[in-house]
């Protein structure tokens, strides 16, 4: 059984809600926090999010603008864009009340810094436990049940095993790494990498 029994995922977006699907999915009891409490209210009341509709909210997932109530998860997902990362992690180190997990979702280096995820997480929340995930997944498929891999990456190796236990399942599958640099080096790439593929595919310049 794995020691995290219940999943805060913050940031009610299109990502946010399919990591809250998989979490439920992998047996967790999950808080999905929304800043804006009326957009937590219409989730919450209507079991949809507008932002990746046609994914209904199974029963496990409980919706909040609280983060004092998110704040009490054996582990926290952070599913906002890179560059809010530190306000959002600023804010929930003041209600954290023991050292926890906190997982960055997002691809990227912050602006002004250059700081990777894992490293705002550390001078945000220095008590807390950073961890990195990363890898080709798109929220639509991810809510949908298609087979997805990822990568989970935490400075200790058990930290890091231990939470792909709890987000593991049938359909989701991330592989743990004690590379935190690596997996957001290569995160952080794949943006800029796209960007160029899709300028080369929108000038016809082929395939080579």
């Amino acid at each position: 059984m794995t020691a995290f029994q219940s999943v805060a995922v913050i940031g009610a977006g299109a990502w946010g809600t399919a990591l809250a699907t998989v979490a439920a999915r992998a047996g967790r009891s999950v808080t999905l926090w929304a800043r804006n409490a009326e957009h937590a209210t219409r989730i919450a009341s209507t079991r949809d999010n507008p932002r990746l509709p046609g994914v209904r909210l199974v029963a496990e997932i409980a919706v909040t603008s609280d983060l004092a109530v998110a704040a009490r998860a054996d582990m926290v997902l952070i599913a906002t864009p890179a560059q809010h990362l530190r306000g959002v992690v600023n804010m929930l180190a003041l209600h954290l009340a023991k050292p926890v997990p906190i997982v960055a979702c997002a691809k990227g280096i912050e602006h002004g810094t250059h700081k990777f995820m894992t490293e705002v997480i550390d001078e945000a929340a220095p008590h807390a436990q950073p961890a990195i995930l990363s890898g080709p997944s798109f929220a639509d498929d991810v809510a949908g049940g298609l087979p997805t891999a990822v990568t989970l990456a935490a400075k200790d190796e058990a930290l890091a095993s231990s939470l792909v236990q709890a987000l593991g399942s049938p359909t989701f599958r991330p592989y743990h790494s004690t590379d935190i640099r690596g997996v957001e080096i290569g995160g952080a790439a794949k943006n800029v990498l796209a960007i160029a593929v899709g300028i080369a595919v929108g000038r016809k310049l082929g395939a080579s």
